[in-house]
């Protein structure tokens, strides 16, 4: 069974939403018969490359004042730190994330998909580096195995991944997807948003026994 995730690097959402999914995996009794795939979906695809305060670009946004937004950022840091998650509330920077999609899509390639798009997340909302500088990608590729010049070719040539990652956008648009995390299992069942881990391994199980019900051969395994 396939489960794909669209999110952006972007979205507190998605990475609170990635740790609960994973905990609803690991709670799923077929979890090894599971297939994730990490799809890209860019929240502010007009971002400029140069990056900003993260706290601005919310404030303008929404039209709050900063101390509403400081509220409201810790609101969802609690939410991060009660799934074991760091987060700064505060001095985090905002940017555009196509760089980094087309990185997770060259992780992908090698097998560290998963990998690299936790890291990323973890740098981006827990650490003081930004995830939008390109030597941190570098940094980030290769703590996770690849090659650095692989990973510095990719970089430097924006047509590298291009493809794949408006591919993966223009499929979310088919879908229906307007926001993420968005959760899509064997493609017929969608879960959106930061759920609890509960409904993941729910959703899951139904997916499961839809799946087996219809195709029995599908849940015998020799």
């Amino acid at each position: 069974m396939r489960v794909e995730i669209w999110s952006d690097i972007a979205c507190p959402w998605c990475y609170i939403g990635k740790a609960r999914f994973e905990k609803g995996l690991a709670a799923f009794d077929h979890r090894d018969e599971v297939e994730v795939v990490h799809r890209s979906f860019e929240l502010d695809p007009k971002a400029e490359a140069a990056t900003v305060p993260v706290l601005d670009v919310i404030a303008a946004k929404y039209g709050r004042s900063r101390e509403e937004i400081i509220a409201m950022e810790e609101n969802v840091a609690a939410q991060a730190r009660s799934e074991g998650l760091g987060y700064q509330s505060e001095g985090r920077d905002h940017g555009n994330s196509f760089d980094v999609h087309r990185m997770v899509h060259l992780a992908k390639e090698h097998g560290r998909q998963d990998e690299f798009l936790g890291l990323a997340f973890r740098t981006n909302f827990a650490e003081d580096r930004s995830v939008y500088d390109p030597q941190t990608l570098v940094d980030l590729a290769v703590q996770v195995g690849l090659d650095e010049a692989d990973a510095r070719r990719v970089l430097a040539d924006p047509d590298a991944y291009a493809d794949d990652v408006r591919a993966d956008e223009r499929e979310a648009a088919e879908l229906g997807a307007n926001g993420v995390p968005f959760f899509v299992l064997d493609r017929r069942y969608g879960v959106s948003g930061g759920q609890p881990a509960e409904l993941f391994t729910q959703a899951l199980q139904q997916a499961w026994d839809n799946r087996v019900g219809e195709n029995p051969q599908a849940g015998v395994h020799a």
